[in-house]
């Protein structure tokens, strides 16, 4: 069985909990970084992810596969 895709991982969580992007600016800094990251356009910094995994429970393992 393949990993899960760490984006689709992070809308997964989004749409659970009824998170927006503006939501998530915390973690990406602008929203404009938030779009890019979620459209595949810019990786995960080591940084996102540590916020990503403390914020909202996404496995780190899960998100490092970006």
């Amino acid at each position: 069985m393949p990993a899960p895709d760490p984006i689709e991982s992070i809308k997964f969580v989004m749409e659970q909990r009824g998170l927006t992007v503006h939501d998530l600016t915390d973690v990406f800094g602008r929203t404009n970084r938030a779009y890019e990251v979620l459209n595949h356009k810019r990786p995960l910094s080591l940084a996102m992810i540590r916020k990503l995994h403390q914020n909202f429970g996404i496995p780190a393992d899960v998100l490092i596969a970006a």
